[in-house]
């Protein structure tokens, strides 16, 4: 499997009562995926404040994630790739810093729900893992 970076909500899954999504997460994170520190910030507030998981649980989560994920710094670099990236594609301005710290990372797949399936921008490619016949 090519390098592959995980959007935040893929990382939430792994919560989910839905078992496929919930299955298809935990397959994901098998593989050693990417990830940046904004999709760790994002795990966290969701999991603070819609979730209304413990400190304790979050902790636990991000232990595994990190345990199992290479994670990209947000750096002053990827920061300004990132408003190019929106201003070009016409992304939003935090999709625009996961594709430039999935760039970062050498990542060929994205996997996320929050942008169009089957896309490739700046060489990498846009994947739902969730749709039908996607993994």
């Amino acid at each position: 499997m090519s390098r592959i970076f995980l959007d935040s909500n893929i990382i939430l899954y792994l919560l989910s009562a839905d078992t496929h999504k919930a299955d298809t997460a935990q397959s994901l994170l098998s593989h050693a995926p990417c990830i940046s520190v904004q999709v760790l910030n994002e795990v966290t507030s969701v999991c603070l404040r819609k979730l209304k998981m413990s400190w304790s649980e979050i902790h636990d989560l991000l232990a595994v994630v990190k345990a199992t994920c290479q994670i990209e710094p947000l750096t002053a670099a990827t920061h300004a790739q990132a408003v190019q990236i929106a201003q070009m594609h016409q992304v939003s301005f935090y999709d625009a810093h996961i594709l430039a710290a999935a760039k970062a990372a050498g990542a060929q797949t994205l996997m996320t729900e929050d942008m169009h399936n089957g896309q490739t921008l700046l060489g990498i490619q846009i994947q739902n893992p969730f749709r039908p016949g996607s993994t």
